[in-house]
């Protein structure tokens, strides 16, 4: 029977973009806070603890900052290097970045997802375009490492992106549904082969924070 391919994502830490309402792109992200790199330390020991004899195969960053500084914490407690994947960074913000949230949804009439193939600032990508990048780099990712435990730490749009390619969703879903991502929490996918050799994947858990102790 074939090894049970396992997909983990961990999002990012609470960031200071996140606290101001600014969009964190590469000028607006300043890195986590203190709560951040303590809910960061935290999903670290819960994903030493869980490694149960299989540990992870290898592990994958974005290159936001936020997201480098939540992976060198679990990179120091898990003693397995990040390994930094471009195409897995949030939406390309354009001219949004760095600016208010809520200047950009007003003037936008909601957030990307609500307009999905429309740039919701100069020079930004829409929210498909997004998915296509996002996905097109996670599909990479699981063929590279087929049979493999994977961890990944990332946005809450890449987790919505990993949702939307393995649950086989159709463009423009995000017109009538979405995803609830706390920061620093786990969201797992397992591909297992029964007996008859057939494999389907499962979502095993979904914003899992239990972990983090406040």
């Amino acid at each position: 029977m074939a090894p049970t391919t396992e997909l983990v994502i961990a999002r990012h830490g609470e960031a200071a973009c996140n606290v101001t309402g600014i969009v964190g792109g590469e000028r607006g992200c300043t890195g986590l806070t203190d709560q951040g790199r303590h809910q960061i330390t935290q999903l670290a020991a819960r994903l030493t603890a869980e490694q149960d004899g299989r540990p992870y195969s290898v592990f994958y960053s974005t290159p936001r900052r936020r997201v480098v500084e939540t992976a060198e914490i679990i990179t120091e407690a898990l003693r397995v290097p990040a390994n930094v994947e471009p195409d897995l960074r949030g939406v390309d913000h354009g001219d949004a970045d760095g600016r208010p949230w809520a200047d950009i949804k007003t003037a936008f009439q909601g957030p990307p997802q609500h307009s999905p193939d429309m740039p919701y600032a100069n020079g930004s990508e829409t929210w498909n375009q997004y998915l296509d990048r996002a996905t097109r780099a996670l599909q990479k990712i699981l063929a590279r490492h087929d049979g493999e435990k994977i961890l990944i730490a990332a946005h809450g749009e890449t987790i919505e992106a990993a949702n939307h390619l393995l649950l086989a969703l159709p463009h423009n879903a995000c017109l009538r549904l979405g995803f609830v991502t706390d920061h620093a929490s786990v969201t797992r996918w397992q591909r297992p082969t029964n007996r008859f050799g057939r494999t389907i994947w499962q979502l095993v858990t979904h914003n899992d924070t239990r972990h983090i102790e406040l």
